[in-house]
């Protein structure tokens, strides 16, 4: 898991490489220990590397070992990538290496034949050509990224940060990538997908929708309805679940419901609380619901949760 490689091509591009850097090439040992070994490898490696205070290789050799690697986006798609970083993706592959591919480096993991039967993702943008050129792949716009294991993609840009979180969140827990999020500033975890950002959204005030989502968080213990979000913005739930999709890119309710197993991953993680009285606090209502969707959504009962990403340091109350 420590192990992760930042696979520097040419013509890969900076600002998803840096992403890469910024989360698992920074030191975060204070947020779970140990951290990631994180190299830089490839051409111009070892420059990026003494600038960035990351180890350097300036071949692909360290790809071949890594447990992930992450391949940043493609300058120009219509280009065939380099032959040698395509060969030391299917190497690693054929490995078992998890293998991460940001924004347009997508068309890279096509290259080597990785993405075949695969549900994956990439900038809206380049979607369409991807799905064209190789028939193979389930090409899916509509979201900020996929999990394929081991084949993760991301789409353009800044949801590159939203799966490099996500890696995190699966390595460390829900607590350790709320806390990095926090420490960069940016969502812990975004509902909805590529669509919010295709066109221009409806015209919102998101201020006072921003106001209302804090209020919800913090009342996800109570009875919350569309209407009742709906009357503290002053709004029709219609005109709410319209502008919640076009800003979030999914419904009031079920973002609501997101936020509840957000939250319970979380209690999980950090307290001594019992399933039934994490299930009354996030507003789930028994212990029962909780396991089904929390079965349902992470894919294992609350319990083995616990046991995995169970902190050192815990309250005996949520």
């Amino acid at each position: 898991m420590r192990s992760v490689v930042l696979a520097l091509y040419d013509g890969a591009m900076l600002f998803e490489a840096a992403t890469a850097i910024e989360v698992f090439g920074v030191d975060r040992s204070d947020i779970a220990d140990p951290w990631y070994d994180f190299t830089v490898c490839g051409p111009g490696a070892d420059h990026l590397g003494r600038v960035a205070r990351v180890a350097g290789a300036p071949t692909f050799a360290p790809v071949l070992d890594a447990h992930t690697v992450v391949v940043p986006a493609y300058h120009d798609v219509d280009e065939p990538p380099p032959a040698d970083v395509v060969a030391a993706l299917r190497t690693a592959h054929d490995r078992g290496a998890r293998i991460v591919s940001l924004c347009t480096g997508a068309f890279v993991l096509a290259a080597a034949g990785l993405l075949d039967g695969k549900r994956v993702t990439t900038h809206w943008s380049h979607a369409a050509t991807l799905a064209d050129r190789y028939p193979e792949v389930v090409v899916d716009a509509d979201v900020l990224y996929f999990d394929d294991h081991p084949i993760l993609t991301s789409a353009g840009k800044a949801a590159c940060m939203d799966l490099c979180l996500h890696v995190v969140r699966a390595d460390h827990g829900a607590a350790a990538a709320n806390t990095l999020a926090r420490r960069l500033v940016v969502p812990p975890h975004r509902a909805g997908g590529q669509a919010q950002f295709i066109t221009a959204p409806a015209p919102v005030d998101g201020s006072h929708l921003q106001d209302l989502m804090r209020w919800a968080t913090e009342h996800l213990h109570e009875p919350l309805t569309v209407r009742r979000l709906a009357d503290r913005i002053g709004m029709s739930t219609r005109n709410l679940a319209r502008h919640f999709v076009a800003t979030t890119g999914t419904t009031p309710l079920r973002w609501l419901h997101n936020q509840r197993l957000h939250l319970a991953q979380e209690l999980l993680e950090t307290t001594d609380a019992a399933v039934d009285a994490i299930a009354e606090r996030t507003g789930m209502g028994t212990a029962a619901t909780l396991r089904r969707h929390f079965n349902r959504s992470v894919g294992v009962a609350p319990d083995t949760y616990r046991r995995t990403f169970r902190g050192a340091r815990t309250t005996s109350r949520p």
